[in-house]
């Protein structure tokens, strides 16, 4: 069987192919480009040169919804109405009155994804029990479908408490479309059975505004891969960390946001699990950003709710910036530092770093393709840090362009070009590093507990200094760094995400209508692995339960086994670990039933080997400039003539074609039997 991996990012698009018949692992990265991204997509696989009839999988992951948010050109919303209870037209537009920005006055809350003038309203009340308290107008719901009808290509539903009792959402979504033949409707308990309105009402917007988008998206990809001669299965990462067919993609597009990012994360979950390592810390750094994310215990940290389109403060998400998700999102933090990240000198004469990139068109000005601005990379290369190509070869490298960029700083600076060229990454190394820290020490994790694990094209030129500086044991470059993200898609499950509001307190519930709630999950679930292809053997639920003190107003997720008692004192120690506090005399109160299912799939057997420590000889040699030492005459050796149990004392160079390992001095990197690079302080 042969499966295939491609990952669009904001500068690459990267692609990891395997044959399990006979175990060949290919990789390769082209340009991505962001006008039309599935030209690089099938360019990618035209470069790969495999037939693709024998292909039976392909598995896809893009930021394509994060760039209709941010407003990315050629990317517009298709226009939407809203229909809401009487008196809740407003609800996108308040929210929940928190400030991102507490001391900043002239701070602007995210334009509604729906204007004013596209919201209407109708009279109708379901109670919180789900009682009806006044019937629909289904007079005012038709009227408001025959007016908008031509002018409107998408309608969402949203009334209050539909999770309880969605009958009202229901009517009137079969109103809108017998009047409106061919128009998308999207109704809110069918994206986000739970409480809280303004989330839900988010949740179903951001849905159905994408649902077009990425259903004319992924059928331009369907049909060119069948133009092709691709026959197999097309999957779509999920934010969660897991694949979904393209019928789930549409469906509830809202929960593959941020595809790219995860599947990176999952692939050090994976590779965390292979080494036996208890705390890793996931670091990819590419061409636009540098995103960190933890696994404990090989499994990535999740939230529960995201907010797309959000502004984001050296890493960390200013909540109320966005429009609120309701989806399991795998917990990741993202800095804008990657290796196209353009350095500048402010107003006040000092140097920055970011937010701008340069891109993949232009890119840096040692590409050669029209970029003008200083860039991380141009920096990397000035500093001897980085071959003469990247992406094996595809990308020839010109050091006298990116010193002409440099120039410029350097002279507004008052300071030589290498001096200004280590300050851009000294800085780089600085934002990125906070990042480090909220996904670590920000949740109560000992960052020196941790194993750094460095990929994308850029991270482990960063890795070392970056783990020097927050403590953490060691460096750990996998195999495929440069493509690891898109190795993470062949090596991700199948996963399906659930949830059922229940809002009752948990000593007037019992374990038996608990397991109903999860047995009609459950059902659904299971037939949609077995659509999928998976295997009965091969699938596996997990129950957790939303629970709060009786009148919080937000929920910590619990594990449940069967035992309500059992998941109540489980509540009860997590609170305490969490907040330093529990309250045992107080009502717990189970506010949703979640179920996660799994469908296992085969994974790569990768290239492995018995070390046997061993000094290699170097390639060759060239001047490298580093921080303590200077420039220096550094030995520089091919990783894929490294064979287990090689050991590198630094100052030393790895040089691959997809990804280049700094080994800074004071350092020794040792190769073990995955052929990943492990470096540690000496």
């Amino acid at each position: 069987m042969r499966r295939i991996g491609i990952d669009i990012g904001g500068t690459f698009t990267d692609l990891v192919a395997f044959d399990d018949e006979t175990g060949e692992l290919r990789s390769l990265k082209v340009l991505t480009t962001p006008r039309e991204p599935w030209r690089g997509f099938m360019e990618a696989l035209r470069q790969l040169g495999w037939d693709l009839e024998g292909v039976e999988v392909v598995i896809h992951a893009s930021t394509l919804g994060t760039n209709l948010f941010l407003g990315q050109v050629g990317l517009e919303p298709p226009p939407a109405v809203l229909v809401a209870n009487k008196g809740f037209r407003d609800l996108l537009e308040i929210g929940r009155q928190n400030r991102p920005e507490l001391y900043n006055l002239f701070f602007q809350r995210p334009r509604p994804l729906i204007p004013r003038s596209r919201r209407l309203t109708v009279a109708g009340r379901i109670g919180p029990r789900g009682e009806e308290l006044e019937p629909l107008d289904e007079g005012a719901v038709r009227r408001i479908a025959r007016e908008w009808c031509s002018r409107a290509k998408v309608f969402v539903v949203v009334f209050l408490h539909s999770y309880a009792n969605p009958s009202h959402e229901k009517r009137a979504k079969e109103i809108i479309e017998e009047e409106c033949p061919g128009a998308l409707v999207v109704a809110s308990h069918e994206v986000d059975p739970q409480p809280k309105e303004y989330e839900r009402t988010s949740t179903a917007v951001v849905n159905a505004l994408l649902k077009p988008v990425l259903s004319t998206y992924l059928s331009r990809v369907a049909g060119e891969l069948r133009s092709a001669g691709f026959r197999g299965k097309l999957l779509v990462m999920q934010s969660s960390g897991g694949v979904a067919g393209v019928e789930q993609a549409v469906e509830r597009p809202a929960a593959f946001i941020e595809s790219g990012p995860a599947a990176g994360a999952v692939a050090v979950a994976y590779f965390s699990k292979l080494m036996g390592v208890e705390y890793a810390l996931g670091f990819d750094m590419g061409g636009t950003t540098a995103k960190a994310s933890a696994v404990v215990n090989g499994e990535p940290l999740v939230v529960p709710e995201y907010e797309v389109g959000g502004r984001v403060h050296m890493g960390r998400l200013l909540r109320g910036s966005g429009y609120p998700v309701r989806y399991p999102y795998i917990d990741i933090a993202e800095v804008s530092a990657g290796g196209g990240t353009i350095a500048w000198v402010d107003a006040g004469g000092a140097l920055r770093v970011g937010p701008v990139s340069a891109g993949a068109d232009p890119g840096p000005a040692c590409y050669g393709r029209g970029g003008r601005e200083p860039t991380v990379t141009d920096a990397q290369l000035v500093l001897g840090r980085l071959p003469e190509a990247l992406a094996g070869g595809r990308i020839r490298l010109r050091r006298d362009l990116a010193l002409e960029a440099l120039a410029g700083l350097a002279e507004k600076l008052g300071m030589g070009v290498e001096e200004a060229a280590a300050s851009i990454i000294r800085i780089a190394n600085t934002v990125m590093s906070r990042a480090l820290r909220l996904v670590t020490i920000e949740r109560g994790y000992d960052p020196r507990l941790f194993a750094l694990y460095a990929y994308g094209g850029a991270g482990p030129l960063h890795a070392v200094e970056l783990a020097d500086e927050l403590g953490a044991r060691e460096v750990v470059v996998p195999p495929l760094p440069g493509v690891f993200s898109a190795l993470g898609l062949l090596v991700t499950d199948y996963r399906h995400d659930f949830h059922a509001a229940v809002v009752r307190r948990a000593d007037e519930l019992s374990d038996e209508e608990l397991e109903k709630v999860f047995a009609g999950m459950a059902e659904k679930a299971l037939a949609m692995l077995r659509d999928e292809g998976v295997a009965p053997d091969q699938a596996r639920l997990v129950r957790r339960l939303d629970m709060r003190y009786q009148g919080q107003a937000y929920e910590l997720s619990v594990p449940y086994r069967g035992s309500l008692e059992e998941a109540v004192k489980e509540f009860h120690r997590l609170h305490e670990a969490r907040y330093g506090f529990s309250l045992p005399d107080t009502p717990v109160q189970v506010v949703n039933a979640r179920l996660t299912a799994y469908g296992v799939v085969a994974k790569p057997r990768l290239p492995q080997g018995e070390p046997s420590p061993y000094r290699p000889e170097p390639s060759g040699r060239r001047r490298v400039y580093f921080d303590e030492a200077g420039w220096t005459m550094t030995p520089v050796y091919r990783r894929a003539e490294l064979r287990p149990g090689a050991e590198i004392e630094g100052p030393a160079v790895i040089e691959s074609d997809d990804s280049t390992v700094l080994v800074p001095p004071g350092h020794v990197a040792r190769v073990d039997g995955l052929h990943a690079v492990h470096i540690e302080r000496l």
